[in-house]
């Protein structure tokens, strides 16, 4: 029965209705709140670090690191689709009856140093780090509760990996620390169960999934969310705007994280803090929202491979071309890298990272804190990049050739006679140009020993006072 007017009962219970109606009402009543719908979350919006940012490393490890033959999808190629040449693989090299499962020990981690990571990751110059906390076969980089005798604390390491290495990221370097995290997992009976049930079902994501996502933003605070995985499932199977929605409004990272759009079928390059669109993706003009281009060193694999050949990587010079041609149509380079099932960052993508260290040294100026030009590219000479920092009105001209004539021109500044200025960072002196009118501008290129450094792999043109 229900009790009158200014009763106990409804003193007691009119708080908690007031706060009910206040949770309902729509995020632009509530100054800072998201709600859980894209339209909400879009939005918000994206913290300018990321834009600032312009270059990451992204680390694919886990049991896939073992076998370490084909790819980082080596359970699911192997067992899913009885793919050559990994059927052959396992039948020459394991035991009959040998299971993924059985290599799950053999993933040791003794030479894994985290300090030692941290330091070759921030020699590469990146300003942020992404690193796999479970891929698609499920194994988690932690000691995650939600996944009982399959992570990194009790088989294998027996090491919670993501602690220790976003300890020694952030007490070493000044790295943005990320984690990737894959929303579905090829073989567990809970999500092809659900799969079965064309996800009239949801019990893998809400006892699994979204249990994980809430752990690691909890425990770990990571300022890049990189979901992956979808499992041809829609974001309301996921149940993804609502965890969106924790994230943004409650999580310990609200202000500063940033997420990417692989959050369901439907929501990549459509919702989402950043664009990925596709794996290396590079379209190679200017996109109306920021975007990320993540892509591997090794051209055939994510995950560290035995069997790849010298000419399987990248080049610096291709990896400071794409890095070049990524950021001045907005986007952000997310390189990945493959570490040994021991631990260990491959020489040569070490290498590769301290190159690119090297390049950002003398030329960063012209990646960090800039924006895209009125044109990204030369229209006259090709393999020419351009880059702008407003407030200084400074604008940066990147060629990836050396001028073998001696001179360069570009088609895209207009010179403004006596005020314009021309120098190549890294040279003292200012250089010599010409205006070519609508044309644009020819400039003289220094006498230099451009092969050794700092004038290597490409070179930057600072112009002010142009047009």
């Amino acid at each position: 029965m229900a009790e009158p007017d200014g009763s106990p009962l409804l003193r007691r219970e009119f708080p908690r209705f007031l706060l009910l109606i206040f949770l309902l009402l729509p995020s632009r009543g509530r100054a800072g709140r998201y709600d859980p719908t894209w339209e909400s979350l879009d939005s918000r919006p994206l913290p300018p670090w990321f834009d600032e940012a312009k270059f990451g490393i992204f680390i694919h490890w886990g049991v896939f690191s073992v076998p370490s033959f084909g790819s980082e999808w080596f359970w699911w190629y192997w067992q899913a689709e009885k793919k050559e040449p990994y059927v052959t693989f396992m039948k020459k090299n394991y035991q009959p009856g040998f299971t993924y499962e059985d290599f799950a020990p053999m993933f040791t981690a003794e030479f894994f140093d985290a300090n030692q990571w941290a330091d070759i990751l921030s020699a590469s110059g990146a300003k942020y780090v992404v690193l796999t906390s479970k891929h698609h076969e499920g194994f988690t980089l932690w000691g995650s509760k939600y996944s009982w005798a399959w992570n990194s604390v009790d088989v294998g390491p027996k090491r919670d990996l993501v602690e220790e290495l976003a300890t020694s990221i952030r007490k070493r370097t000044s790295l943005r620390f990320g984690l990737y995290h894959s929303l579905f997992e090829w073989f567990n009976p809970l999500f092809r169960d659900d799969y079965a049930s064309k996800f009239k079902k949801q019990q893998f994501p809400n006892v699994k999934t979204l249990p994980e996502l809430y752990e690691i933003v909890n425990q770990y605070q990571p300022e890049i969310l990189w979901s992956d995985g979808d499992g041809n499932a829609p974001d309301t199977y996921w149940n993804s705007t609502a965890f969106l929605a924790w994230l943004y409004n409650e999580s310990p990272v609200q202000k500063t994280v940033v997420t990417n759009d692989r959050w369901g079928t439907g929501t990549i390059c459509k919702h989402g803090g950043f664009f990925t669109c596709a794996d290396r993706y590079s379209p190679k003009h200017l996109l109306s929202h920021k975007w990320e281009d993540c892509m591997t060193i090794d051209k055939k694999s994510w995950g560290y491979r035995r069997d790849a050949q010298l000419s399987d990587y990248l080049t610096v010079e291709e990896l400071i071309q794409q890095l070049v041609e990524t950021v001045a149509c907005g986007g952000n380079l997310l390189v990945n890298i493959g570490p040994t099932h021991d631990g260990r960052i491959p020489i040569i993508f070490e290498e590769r990272l301290k190159q690119m260290g090297t390049w950002l040294a003398l030329n960063g100026e012209a990646i960090f804190n800039t924006t895209p030009w009125r044109a990204q590219n030369d229209s006259i000479t090709s393999g020419v990049w351009y880059t702008f920092k407003p407030k200084e009105n400074i604008l940066y001209a990147i060629f990836l050739k050396w001028p073998s004539s001696g001179t360069l021109s570009l088609g895209e500044p207009k010179a403004v006679l006596e005020k314009t200025k021309v120098k190549l960072i890294g040279y003292e002196e200012s250089l010599p140009w010409i205006s070519m009118g609508e044309k644009g501008m020819m400039v003289a290129a220094p006498l230099l020993p451009f092969n050794k450094y700092p004038y290597q792999w490409a070179w930057t043109l600072q112009l002010t006072n142009v047009q």
